[in-house]
């Protein structure tokens, strides 16, 4: 497995395993799906894994908790608090305040089963409340030796730099991919001046990437993706336009599709550690497969013209969904 460093020490596997969907947001979940998806993941030498309190909420956690309990392989966690919902709704509001921090740490660590947890990200920050505060809470559960390190999702330049400079951030995630690029404008390059990865969280679209959505895209109960505008009829139609490109590139490098768009993400940098997310093994198998895909100057140089002249249409999440971004 090859590997790759995120901030000065977190050495993880160059590609994660994003967890959420095991739990919900892409329809019906199968614990012993997704039990056979980890075991296979760890034994194929994946070896950071990615979840948060509100998955499920909590049954991500729990999940993962009952996986190390059995196998106890040597894994990197990263978990998440700060949006806080309710069973069953989208709704959300947000709390960094470091009373809810310690009360979240403490609750993930028991749900996990660990004494540490490797990284633990502020899941998205609330203008209203100064990040040095947060930051100094989270410095203080650093030093009681709850949490390893320090991470920030979705957030913005200056943000980033206000919180490093109250205490060391390991690393940034954020949405990442071929259709997705913001974060090059300002967020990458902060984070390389400051020596903070970055973890590319939906690195295939939530999907759409892989080629799998045509125009009639149908969805099952409870997949969140029928709400975001980017997969609405019309939207759909005129995003698909991207992935006809990458599919052309693909068969001409006799791969898959998803293979090229993780490709892509993982030669901008050997700082981006992609966390694609599964519960298919067939999917997990297809995603690590993009580890030995060689994608030449050339092949880059077609991907981003095609990348500047396409529009992607749509916003990335719902108005709800969109809480916290880039805050």
């Amino acid at each position: 497995m090859q590997r790759r460093k995120l901030g000065t020490d977190l050495d993880v596997s160059a590609l994660g395993l994003g967890c959420m969907g095991m739990s919900e947001f892409y329809g019906p979940r199968d614990d012993e799906l997704a039990m056979q998806a980890l075991a296979q993941a760890t034994e194929m030498g994946v070896d950071f894994l990615d979840t948060a309190d509100i998955y499920g909420p909590q049954h991500n956690e729990e999940l993962i908790g009952r996986f190390l309990a059995t196998h106890r392989p040597q894994v990197r966690i990263a978990t998440k608090f700060g949006i806080v919902r309710k069973a069953g709704e989208y709704r959300r509001s947000l709390d960094n305040t470091p009373q809810y921090a310690r009360q979240c740490c403490e609750a993930s660590l028991r749900r996990l089963g660990i004494e540490q947890i490797d990284l633990y990200y502020v899941h998205r920050v609330d203008p209203a409340h100064p990040i040095e505060e947060t930051m100094a809470g989270l410095a203080r559960l650093v030093q009681e030796g709850k949490i390893a390190r320090i991470g920030l999702c979705e957030v913005s330049a200056a943000t980033l730099r206000r919180a490093h400079a109250v205490h060391p951030v390991a690393a940034l995630q954020t949405e990442y991919s071929l259709w997705t690029r913001e974060v090059e404008a300002e967020v990458l390059p902060t984070c390389r001046e400051l020596g903070i990865g970055l973890v590319a969280y939906s690195p295939l679209g939530r999907g759409f990437l892989t080629g799998r959505f045509q125009s009639d895209a149908r969805f099952e109960e409870g997949d969140f993706r029928a709400s975001l505008p980017r997969f609405q009829p019309g939207n759909i139609g005129t995003n698909r336009s991207l992935v006809e490109v990458v599919a052309a590139l693909a068969a001409h490098k006799a791969c898959s599709t998803a293979q090229i768009a993780l490709a892509w993400l993982l030669a901008q940098g050997d700082d981006i550690v992609p966390i694609p997310g599964t519960r298919r093994i067939a999917h997990l198998q297809d995603n690590l497969g993009a580890l030995s895909v060689h994608l030449q100057p050339d092949d880059l140089a077609e991907l981003n013209r095609a990348l500047d002249a396409l529009p992607v249409v749509g916003e990335r999440y719902t108005e709800e969904g969109m809480k916290g971004i880039d805050a």
